[in-house]
């Protein structure tokens, strides 16, 4: 897949390397290098795999691996629990006495 220059794209890039680590960090922590994603709009066309310069939405101009054109947002607050729903529901009844005092 091909991303145009000004689209909006995913870059990846390895911060520190394991090696890198400040010694200070946990022993699990050090084994593995420091990553960073970031979202900008790429300052020129490249593939999938290409490194690239794009531009931040604030204006900062950073290189990484080009890893995704045109990214969502993917978190969420998890799955639905209805016991939480019943619960709402109990605690207003207890509250406010029902519906009839909305």
């Amino acid at each position: 897949m091909e991303a145009k220059k000004g689209d909006w794209v995913n870059v990846y890039n390895v911060v520190l390397k394991p090696d890198e680590r400040a010694p200070q960090v946990p022993e699990d922590t050090k084994k593995v290098p420091l990553e960073m994603w970031i979202k900008g709009f790429i300052q020129e066309d490249a593939q999938i795999g290409d490194m690239v310069t794009i531009k931040t939405i604030i204006g900062r101009e950073v290189r990484g691996k080009l890893v995704e054109i045109n990214p969502s947002y993917k978190h969420s607050f998890g799955n639905t629990v209805p016991e939480v729903f019943q619960i709402g529901l109990q605690l207003k009844e207890i509250l406010f006495g029902g519906e009839d005092h909305e």
